[in-house]
C-alpha cells in the first residue's frame, strides 16, 4: 500500500437524485458546488444529469444534455486543473461532455447501455469507469440474486474489461466499480466491502461509491444527509482493501479520513495528495 488515492466529487444536476436531488439543478449553483469540491480537494468531479437511484425513471438525451453541458463548461472556464467526469450511459451525451471539457466517462451500464459508447471512448482516448449493475436503475433491486456476489461481480467486470479492450480501449484507461447499492441487498454490499481486496485481482483501479447510500441508513438509522460519518468508515475500509478512487458527496472530510488512513498504512508522512485549487473568477 503506497497511500495513493483519488477523490471523485459528486455533482448531481438532477431533481431526483437520492441524496441531493434538486439542490444543484440551477447551472450556477452546480458550477459553484463543483468548484467548491475542487477547492476542498476533489481530484475529479463527476457531473451527472440523470438519476441512477433505485426506481429512477430515465430521461431523454436532450434533457440530460441541457442539464450537464453548461455546468461542465462553467467549471472548466474557472478551473483548468480538476479533471471532469461525465456520469452517463448515452454516447451522445458523453461526446458533448468531452467536447465541453470533460476527460473521463463514468458509465453505470459498463458500456452496455449504448452500442456507440465503447467506440467513442476508444476514439477519444479517455479514461472510463465501468460499473457492475444488473437490470436498470428502475428494476435493479429485483435483480439482486447471486451465487456468490463477489465472484459474480468479479467475473462480470473481468468480462467487461476484455470487451472494452477488444473495442479498442486501452487497458490502462479502464477503471472498475463493484456497484455498491446497485442490484445489491445490504448483505451483498457488506460482503463486497469485506472482500473488496479480491477485486484488485482484476488489475485495474477500483472505484468505490458508498456515499450516503441507503444501506448505511439501515445500519445507523440516520437520514441521508446525516450519513457522512458512516460513509467515512466505508472509505477507510475501502482504502485498506485496495480501492483507489472514492466517489463522495463530502469531499473535505473524506480527504482527511483517507489521508490519515493512507499515512497509517504507508507508515510515512507527508503523502502526496494532489489538490486542484487553481481557479479564476
Amino acid at each position: 500500500m503506497d497511500g495513493a488515492f483519488r477523490i471523485m466529487g459528486v455533482v448531481n444536476v438532477t431533481p431526483d437524485s437520492f441524496s441531493d436531488g434538486g439542490a444543484f439543478l440551477d447551472r450556477d449553483a452546480a458550477v459553484d458546488h463543483g468548484l467548491r469540491l475542487a477547492f476542498e480537494g476533489a481530484d475529479l468531479l463527476d457531473i451527472g444529469g440523470e438519476s441512477t437511484r433505485p426506481g429512477a425513471d430515465p430521461v431523454s438525451e436532450r434533457v440530460e444534455l441541457d442539464r450537464v453541458i453548461g455546468v461542465i463548461e462553467g467549471i472548466r472556464a474557472r478551473n483548468a486543473v480538476v479533471r471532469i467526469s461525465i456520469d452517463t450511459s448515452k454516447a451522445a451525451v458523453a461526446a458533448a461532455a468531452l467536447d465541453a471539457g470533460a476527460d473521463f466517462v463514468n458509465d453505470v451500464t459498463a458500456l452496455r447501455g449504448d452500442p456507440e459508447m465503447a467506440a467513442l471512448v476508444a476514439e477519444r482516448g479517455v479514461d472510463v469507469c465501468m460499473m457492475h449493475m444488473l437490470g436498470s436503475p428502475r428494476t435493479m433491486q429485483a435483480e439482486a440474486r447471486y451465487d456468490d456476489v463477489v465472484d459474480d461481480v468479479k467475473r462480470f467486470l473481468g468480462e467487461r474489461i476484455e470487451a472494452a479492450v477488444t473495442a479498442g480501449i486501452a487497458r490502462e484507461r479502464i477503471h472498475v466499480d463493484p456497484g455498491i447499492g446497485f442490484a445489491k441487498t445490504i448483505a451483498h454490499n457488506l460482503e463486497l466491502l469485506e472482500r473488496l481486496r479480491e477485486l484488485t485481482g482484476l488489475g485495474r483501479p477500483l472505484v468505490l461509491g458508498t456515499s450516503r447510500k441507503s444501506f448505511l441508513g439501515t445500519i445507523t438509522g440516520r437520514e441521508t444527509a446525516e450519513r457522512m460519518p458512516a460513509t467515512l468508515a466505508t472509505v477507510v475500509m475501502g482504502l485498506e482493501r485496495g480501492a483507489e478512487v472514492f466517489r463522495v458527496h463530502d469531499v473535505a472530510p473524506a480527504r482527511d479520513a483517507l489521508a490519515v488512513a493512507a499515512a497509517t498504512l504507508a507508515r510515512r508522512w507527508p503523502l502526496t495528495t494532489p489538490r486542484n485549487m487553481t481557479t479564476t473568477s
